[in-house]
Order: structure tokens, then C-alpha cells, then sequence
């Protein structure tokens, strides 16, 4: 596996925290503070109503602020990241960095709070009185034993959940790793033989989590700098330690490790050599977690034991046990059902819900973060990558429902699918859209026509096409070389539908329409029989226009203007249609639809007026009541100019047709988005701020979804194709596998004037 880092600097690092803006967090608010009416519901008088309910009902402050989302991440400094007790102030740096992760992987709004306190006993005290303020407390970077105290207190004087990450995030990630590495070698885990080398907070945590899994404590042996704990052991001992003494004459880690199957390293760097692995078990399952430097390397193991699953704490390193698969999405889920606690029920379903993970199919967001190189569960890939998308709606629901197994839920999901979804919204924008067009088509059986069905990614697509059953997929391509690419990339040979173009039954059906068609174009019968036979493109536009397919998606292999023109000798535009492409930008608290963005390069008056019908339908198709500003560099004449004259002359084209949308134009885009731009334009038709851009030309279209994508951090969807008389979507040239399923789900959709008619 290739190195997936960059090496790091000092002086990196700390031009990161320093520049542009210091440190790594701030503040924002999430609601408008723009007008005296703002102020007055924010602050006096408007925090009066929701005062006196909390204090009518203390739960209610769930609903009306911020704790129901809020975490603190608190330390007093005695342990930060191996580099000891540095104290409070030395710890921010990465508090504040346990907070961003906290944002960033699952919506939460984490708080650093660093406490000047050594002594358990009083910062047990300073926590549990401001600890209620918040939704959950993460404890970090505090020395042992003073953390099993001080978390042990807290839990059980706050009623919200309390989670020292050190410990259990690290156990929850290895426990994860255990579970598969156990099913790859087909051994049962209550057998498992463990020697856990790390009797601090970590290691602990670690072989509590795995003996409340079933591994037996008599096969469990817990070794710290002295050699194993052992029963009747009196030297080096604490309360933590002696509750997991083992029955066994092993004096030192090497006489622990012989025929041991699993070896798990919290402790220091080079504690294990290479005969201590040569004594292990068969198939040895060998987790050397210090950081930075492991126990022994992965290189130095696989020299001598081939058959060794290996796990290090290290990104560049396969299956890196990283506590950020673990306590963002554990928190998130215990937030969403307001839990008391976080119990070993929740840590064990997390560490469930990562190991099941593991063995699907990775998304191009893993691939990415491998270089390109895509991992399939096994020996390398136990543990999920940390930039899956789908762990923020994957984990917290099995965590949820262990608390409202467990009776710690003060609040329970009554709709489990719904909070799913509800999940990959927060971290997505495009997933409320793409949720309702899954919706909408799933288990209705549309067949949709993938055309490039020998390509890998291709394959792929069309495999999660149909098993998220969002309709039946079609691969066009030669059968040999389709099925060698489906046993590459993992796909049964016989899950999906292969149809050769050359010896479809239907060849000689397709070619006689397209004779017919295209012959008064210059084409010979050879000429049409071959492009049936060899374009692929011609071949699935004949498909949906007989009848044999309801859509299809091309584009991952050609340019767009390539795909294009092959489907345009097929397919018409639908009656009173115009075939135009649209993006959609989702901004935050807004979505925008512009047109056209990849068709006709410079619309005149009718193709303007016709763009706009186009995409106020596909706008009122996606749930919106469109909106239509025709942009320009004026706005009602002021500059005048013959291209502002075009767009009148579309504006009044719609005078004519009477359509039933609001429209308007033509008009600056920061007038065709502001509320209030009837103040100024009192005569303008629209009631609102603008939903539907239709630009005057590609270039502008372009420019501005491009800009909008990576300028202002917008997400784009898109550009989708309008008006063709059956469903056609083209992706971009190399669309990753997520994108080719979105827009196949769209082609089955189906974005005409004529589908939402039907509807």
C-alpha cells in the first residue's frame, strides 16, 4: 500500500494554526441578525418565551438551544498525545483540533475546554458543574489512572453521556478490526487468545470491551513494562490492573505470546521481535498500535509471517486503527437520542457497525484517499477508511438503537430509515434531492441502459444502481470482457445484464429504424449497420427509443459533445421541447437552477424563452416552484445594449405563451436573488428571490457553476440533459461511480415536462 500522507513540518504545522485566522475554531450564527426584530428575538425581549418553558420544564432546553448538539472536549493537559503533562494550555492545539474533527466528520458542534486541575477530585468537581450545559462530555488527554476516576465520577453524576476517548475510542476501533480479522480467519471470538502488551487507560479499555464481547478472561493475559499481570502478582499493581490478573505461569511478553492468536500493542515502539511473532498461532492477528513508531513494523512481520492480518495506529500503514471512525459518529448517535449514558451496549454496536462497513463496497472517496487504489475487504482492509462518506449515516443509527435497547434513550427514533437519511444530509447537501429521486423510483423496475458497460467503474455504478433497487441496470458491451471487469472490481458474474451490441437479437430491428431514419442524411445501410454494431452510444439510444430500455447514461469514455451528437441521431427532442443541460447549485439554505450549461452555445430570443420552460418544468419536477430570472449585466434596460434587447424579446415571448411560472428579466444576479428587490422595482413579476438562472450564453453558464463549486464552496449537480423525448443523461468524462448512479436514478426519474405531467 503506497504512502497516504505528506510529511508534516514544524514550521507547516504551525503556519496552520497561526494564518490566515489563528487557531482552528470560531463561532457562527445560526440564525439572522440582520434587523432590529433580528436583535429583539435573539436577546430582550425574545429569550424571555423560552426562559420560563425550560424552567417549566428543563428537558425543553433540548429545544429551544444549542446543547442537543454541543460536545466538550475537556482536558487538564497531564497526557497530550504521548508527549506527557504539558499542561492545560499546551493541550488546546489539540482540543481544538478534536473539535474541528467533531464538525467535520459528524455535524457536532464540539467546544475545547482546558481545566487548571491536577487533582481528580476537584476537576470532577469543576466539570459536573458545567457539564450540564452541554449534550455530552468527551475527556481527553489525562493521565492514568486519574481518567478512570474522574470518568467513572462523572458518569455517574451527569446525566449526559460522558466518553474518554483515549480509552474507549481506540478500543472500539480495534474491536472493530478484531471482528473481521476473526471472520477472515475463521476463527471464533469467544477462543480468541489474546495478550494485550499496555496496562494503561488504552490497553485497558481494549480488553474490557473484548471480554464483554465474549472473549473468555481466562484466555486474556494484560502486560505492562513489568511483563504480564498475573494473579498473585503485588508489584506495579492498581484496582485497574488486578481486576484483569490471568491465570498463567507466563512471566515476560515473549512467554505470553507463544501460540497466542492475537496480539493487541498500546505501549511502545519495538516491544515485540521477530521470534516473539514466530511463536505466535497460525494466521496471528497482530495489532501494534504505538504511536508514532509501532510495537513492529508491518515490512518486518510480513518477512516472516505471510499469514499475519496487521493493524497499526499509522495512516501509511493498511487497516490504521484511527479514533476518528469511532467518536464522532458514537456521540452523534447518542446526541440524536438525547442518552444518559454511553454504555459497552452502544460501544459494541459501533464497533459492529465499522466491521460490517468494511465489507462493502468502498465509494470513490476511499479510492481517492488511496491513490486511486480501491480496497475490497480482507487482509488489508479490516477497518474502514476514515474519509468514507457513509459512516455519518452508517454508525450512529446502530448506536442509537443500542441506546434505546439499553432504556438510556430519553428520546427514541420512531423511524429508523427516516433518521438515516436524515444522517447523510447533514454532511451532504445534494442528499435531501438525490433522497427524493431514490424515492421516488425505487421499486418501480425502470431499466436503465448503461452504455460504456465495459468499463470498471461503469460496472460498478450499474451494481449499485440496482441494489439499492432503484430499478434494473443494463450493461452494453462484449461478454467476456464485461464479465473479466466485473470479477475485477467484485461484481458477480451474473448479478447483472450484459447485451452485446454485434449480436443482440434486436441488431437488425435497431439498424432498420435508424436506416430510416438517417438515410436522406447522407448514411448507406452499411454505414447505419455499423455504427449499431460498434457505437455503443447509437446502440442504447436504439434501446430506449424501442422500448427496450426506459433511459440510459453514457459519457464516462467520450467528450460530451461526442455522446451528444451519437444520441441526437437516435433520439428527437420531445414535442415542444428544446434539448438543453442544467446544473444545480446547492448553497446553504438555497438551491439554484441554471440553464443552459452545456447545449446551445448562444441562445437567441426563442431558445431563451424556450430554456426557461425547460427548466422551470425540471425545477417543479424536483419539488420547487420555479422562480425564472434571465440574467444579464443590466437590469431593466440599465446599461441598454442589443443583448439586453434579446432577453426582452424572451420575456415577452413568455407574455404570449402564457406559461404558469413566475419569471422575470432581464436582471443582474445579486438583483435576481435578493428578497427585496421589489423595493427598488416595485413592477417586477416575481414574489421572490429568484430560483431558475437562464443564461445568456454557455460561457457565463460555466463560469458561474464553476465558480459558485469552487469559490464560494457550493455543491454542483450536474449539468443533467432536458427535452430529449426519452430519458438520456450524460456524465462527464471519467465521472466517479456516485455520480454515474445519481445521474442513472435520474434517467429513470425521469425530468420531462411530460413526467410531471403524468404525476
Amino acid at each position: 500500500m503506497p504512502d497516504r500522507t505528506s510529511p508534516v513540518g514544524d514550521e507547516d504545522a504551525l503556519r496552520f494554526h497561526s494564518q490566515p485566522t489563528r487557531g482552528k475554531l470560531a463561532l457562527q450564527p445560526t440564525k439572522p441578525m440582520a434587523t432590529q426584530r433580528d436583535l429583539s428575538l435573539a436577546y430582550s425581549p425574545g429569550v424571555a418565551a423560552p426562559v420560563k418553558a425550560i424552567a417549566a420544564d428543563p428537558d425543553a432546553v433540548y429545544e429551544y438551544t444549542s446543547k442537543g448538539n454541543m460536545v466538550a472536549v475537556v482536558s487538564n493537559g497531564t497526557a497530550i498525545l504521548g508527549l506527557g503533562n504539558l499542561g492545560p494550555m499546551a493541550s488546546k492545539p489539540v482540543m481544538e483540533g478534536k473539535a474541528v474533527l467533531f464538525k467535520r466528520f459528524a455535524d457536532i458542534d464540539g467546544m475545547d475546554i482546558e481545566v487548571s486541575e491536577d487533582d481528580p477530585d476537584q476537576f470532577i468537581e469543576c466539570v459536573a458543574r458545567f457539564g450540564e450545559t452541554f449534550g455530552g462530555i468527551n475527556l481527553e488527554d489525562i493521565k492514568g489512572p486519574d481518567c478512570f476516576i474522574i470518568e467513572q465520577k462523572l458518569r455517574e453524576r451527569l446525566d449526559i453521556p460522558v466518553f474518554h476517548d483515549d480509552q474507549h475510542g481506540t478500543a472500539i476501533i480495534a474491536a472493530a478490526g478484531i471482528i473481521n480479522a476473526c471472520e477472515i480467519t475463521r476463527r471464533d471470538i469467544s477462543k480468541l487468545k489474546v495478550v494485550v502488551n499496555g496496562a494503561g487507560a488504552a490497553g485497558i479499555a481494549v480488553l474490557e470491551l473484548l471480554k464483554a464481547m465474549g472473549v473468555k478472561a481466562a484466555n486474556c493475559i494484560l502486560c505492562d513494562s513489568r511483563g504480564p499481570i498475573y494473579q498473585g502478582r503485588e508489584d506495579g499493581m492498581n484496582q485497574w490492573k488486578a481486576a484483569h490478573a490471568a491465570p498463567t505461569k507466563a512471566r515476560t511478553l515473549a512467554e505470553a505470546l507463544k501460540g497466542a492468536d492475537c496480539f493487541l500493542g498500546l505501549s511502545v515502539a519495538g516491544a515485540v521481535d521477530e521470534d516473539m511473532v514466530k511463536s505466535m498461532a497460525k494466521d496471528p492477528i497482530i495489532f501494534a498500535m504505538a504511536n508514532p513508531e509501532p510495537e513492529i513494523r508491518p515490512e518486518v512481520v510480513r518477512k516472516i509471517r505471510k499469514d499475519a492480518i496487521m493493524a497499526t495506529g499509522r495512516s501509511d500503514y493498511p487497516n490504521q486503527v484511527n479514533n476518528v471512525l469511532g467518536f464522532p459518529y458514537i456521540f452523534r448517535g447518542a446526541l440524536d437520542v438525547r442518552a444518559r449514558t454511553i454504555n459497552e451496549e452502544m460501544k459494541i454496536a459501533c464497533a459492529h457497525a465499522l466491521a460490517n462497513l468494511a465489507k462493502e463496497d468502498v465509494p470513490d472517496e476511499v479510492a481517492a484517499a488511496y491513490h486511486g487504489q480501491r480496497p475490497s475487504f480482507g487482509r488489508d482492509y479490516i477497518i474502514p477508511s476514515p474519509f468514507d462518506p457513509r459512516l455519518i449515516s452508517y454508525v450512529p443509527p446502530y448506536v442509537a438503537q443500542a441506546a434505546m435497547d439499553t432504556g438510556v434513550a430519553r428520546r427514541p427514533i420512531e423511524d429508523m430509515k427516516a433518521y438515516k437519511a436524515s444522517l447523510a444530509r447533514r454532511l451532504d447537501p445534494t442528499a435531501s434531492l438525490l433522497q427524493r429521486i431514490q424515492g421516488a423510483v425505487a421499486g418501480k423496475g425502470k431499466r436503465v441502459v448503461f452504455a460504456e458497460g465495459e468499463e470498471p467503474s461503469v460496472i460498478r455504478a450499474a451494481f449499485a444502481f440496482q441494489t439499492q433497487e432503484l430499478g434494473e441496470a443494463i450493461l452494453v458491451g462484449r461478454e467476456e470482457q464485461t464479465r473479466a471487469n466485473m470479477r475485477l472490481v467484485g461484481v458477480p458474474e451474473d448479478a447483472l445484464k450484459i447485451v452485446n451490441a454485434r449480436l443482440s437479437e434486436r441488431n437488425s430491428d435497431y439498424a432498420d429504424f435508424l436506416y430510416h431514419r438517417l438515410q436522406r442524411e447522407g448514411f448507406l445501410k452499411r454505414d447505419v449497420q455499423r455504427l449499431v454494431n460498434n457505437d455503443r452510444n447509437v446502440f442504447s439510444a436504439c434501446m430506449v427509443k424501442l422500448g427496450d430500455a426506459d433511459g440510459m447514461v453514457t459519457g464516462v469514455t467520450r467528450n460530451y459533445d461526442a455522446a451528444l451528437k451519437d444520441i441526437g441521431r437516435v433520439l428527437d427532442p420531445a414535442e415542444d421541447e428544446r434539448v438543453i443541460g442544467m446544473s444545480i447549485v446547492l448553497a446553504k439554505n438555497r438551491t439554484l437552477f441554471i440553464a443552459d450549461t452545456n447545449v446551445t452555445e448562444f441562445p437567441d430570443s426563442e431558445a431563451l424563452a424556450d430554456i426557461a420552460c425547460e427548466a422551470a418544468a425540471a425545477a417543479r419536477r424536483f419539488g420547487f416552484e420555479p422562480r425564472v430570472a434571465f440574467l444579464s449585466y443590466s437590469t431593466f434596460g440599465n446599461p441598454a445594449g442589443q443583448r439586453s434587447e434579446k432577453i426582452q424579446a424572451a420575456v415577452n415571448m413568455l407574455d404570449e405563451r402564457g406559461v404558469d411560472f413566475e419569471y422575470e428579466g432581464e436582471m443582474a444576479a445579486d438583483v435576481a436573488l435578493d428578497p427585496a428587490h421589489k423595493l427598488l422595482y416595485p413592477f417586477s413579476r416575481m414574489t421572490g428571490p429568484a430560483n431558475v438562472m437562464v443564461m445568456p450564453a454557455i460561457h457565463s453558464a460555466s463560469i458561474a457553476t464553476r465558480l459558485m463549486g469552487a469559490g464560494a464552496g457550493a455543491t454542483v449537480l450536474g449539468p443533467m440533459l432536458l427535452g430529449f423525448e426519452k430519458p438520456v443523461q450524460i456524465a462527464r468524462l471519467g465521472a466517479p461511480v456516485t455520480e454515474i448512479v445519481t445521474l442513472a436514478a435520474l434517467a429513470a426519474y425521469d425530468l420531462s415536462a411530460e413526467a410531471l405531467a403524468a404525476e
